[in-house]
């Protein structure tokens, strides 16, 4: 297929949205504060794990950079449909359209493996903890997290291609509020098939290997929590791994935005460290 069929759409028009207006302004309103709040929830996470010395661990630099996944796939979207609430006719270029999800899938593919490396790290850390320093070094740690980026890229990268390789011709109206794949796919001036199955395949694999990695760590994290005699090493232990358990169970539904509220709610260090922040008393003071 030439260059020419496969650019010749040069934009995009969303339909997803409401035409009411009154609608609309609500939706405004409702998702601006929900970005502003995972955009600053997020921020906070960032900050207080680079300045605070008694973060720089394994688990807070994992969660760092999940941080900064959820800025990516929030800011890779949201800014546009806030924008399409306030004017009459909703498009993005083809380009716009690519970039947003090239932006949408690296952030979300690499925010999976994430939440699966961190299972790994808390399987480590209670189950092997005589050599959990010796295993999680800042080597394997940094080893882990560029791994996880190069899969979402990856992931990113093939499914783009795949999807933007299709000729795109007279039909650009997408029954959406942004460029997803699905939606994507369905204006096409082309067979498809071939290219859903392949996207189908890429999602299997980024989504099966983690979530099997982190049903074996935590089985692994339950089979030796159980027979502790210290009922506060089992809660210690529970309540800390349920914060990235809630945060698993929830990635696929619920905002970005809970992510930072719930690791921080849940976690002593992390208030702690809000707390030396706002320097109400020294980190070293606490508890």
């Amino acid at each position: 297929m030439g260059e020419e069929n496969q650019t010749s759409v040069a934009e995009f028009i969303f339909l997803g949205l409401s035409q009411d207006l009154q609608t609309q302004i609500l939706l405004f309103v409702h998702f601006l504060i929900i970005y502003l709040l995972t955009v600053l929830g997020n921020l906070l996470i960032i900050i207080l794990i680079f300045m605070d010395s008694r973060l720089h661990t394994p688990m807070y630099f994992f969660l760092r950079n999940l941080s900064f996944t959820d800025l990516c796939f929030s800011t890779s979207i949201v800014p546009q449909v806030l924008v399409h609430f306030l004017v009459k006719r909703k498009t993005i270029s083809f380009l716009g359209c690519m970039a947003q999800i090239v932006v949408s899938l690296l952030a979300g593919c690499t925010e999976c493996a994430l939440l699966a490396v961190m299972s790994y790290d808390w399987y480590v850390a209670v189950c092997k903890p005589l050599h959990y320093s010796s295993i999680m070094t800042q080597q394997v740690c940094l080893q882990l997290a560029i791994r996880s980026w190069a899969s979402g890229a990856l992931v990113s990268l093939m499914d783009t291609t795949f999807t933007f390789q299709l000729p795109y011709q007279g039909q650009n109206i997408i029954n959406h509020y942004f460029c997803e794949l699905p939606a994507l796919l369905k204006v096409a001036s082309a067979d498809t098939y071939s290219t859903e199955m392949a996207i189908f395949a890429m999602s299997v694999d980024i989504l099966l290997a983690p979530v099997c990695l982190i049903l074996v760590s935590y089985w692994n994290i339950i089979s030796t929590v159980i027979p502790m005699q210290s009922g506060e090493g089992r809660l210690k232990v529970f309540s800390t791994c349920g914060s990235h358990l809630i945060v698993v169970v929830f990635f696929f539904v619920v905002t970005p935005m809970l992510n930072p509220i719930i690791y921080s709610l849940r976690n002593k260090d992390v208030k702690g460290a809000f707390r030396n922040l706002a320097g109400r008393k020294p980190f070293s003071e606490r508890w």
